[in-house]
């Protein structure tokens, strides 16, 4: 039976500061790895630019969830006045449009926030009850004090040897293994 599963997840270096764990993400960018990810307790200034993030495209899909939601708002206020239930109140036009705008703008609001969150579940893979990186011990601390640098093996760069040399390299408390 054939298994091509590789024999490590990645390497992970463990530090006890935040600068250090923001420089080490620097430095390990710098040396040309792609397939790297860094845990911390709390969010880090600047963390974003270190592992060579760029803008999602979550804006532009909350922007065109708001735009259907004003659509969709709109498009239902204007049928229901004009041909479902149309009532010549005081004179006015049947489509009168300031009346629509409060039930436009909730469903531009609704549209948008429900596609945020859609988005953001789907694109980050949530829900993702395992991860590789809770196969290292020490990893239950990334939550309190401690802060991880992770190298996956799938990085075209990733050479074990190699590797762990430049974690190493870079002051960490230790350098674990990540198995699959």
């Amino acid at each position: 039976m054939g298994d091509n599963r590789p024999e490590v997840f990645g390497l992970m270096a463990e530090f006890d500061e935040a600068d250090k764990l923001l420089a080490a993400t620097r430095k390990v960018r710098d040396a040309g790895y792609q397939a790297f990810d860094a845990y911390s307790p709390f969010p880090i200034d600047g963390m974003g630019e270190a592992l060579g993030h760029k803008r999602g495209p979550i804006p532009v899909f909350v922007f065109i969830g708001g735009l259907m939601g004003a659509i969709t708002g709109f498009g239902m206020m204007y049928f229901s006045a004009v041909y479902s239930y149309p009532v010549n109140a005081g004179g006015r036009p049947l489509a009168s449009w300031p009346a629509f705008i409060p039930i436009t703008f909730e469903l531009t609001i609704l549209f948008a926030a429900l596609t945020a969150a859609a988005s953001m579940i789907i694109l980050n893979k949530l829900p993702m009850p395992y991860h590789p990186v809770f196969n290292v011990p020490a990893f239950n601390r990334a939550s309190q004090d401690r802060f991880f640098l992770c190298v996956q093996a799938e990085d075209p760069l990733f050479e074990p040897t190699k590797t762990m040399a430049l974690l190493k390299g870079l002051g960490p408390e230790e350098v674990s293994e990540v198995a699959p």
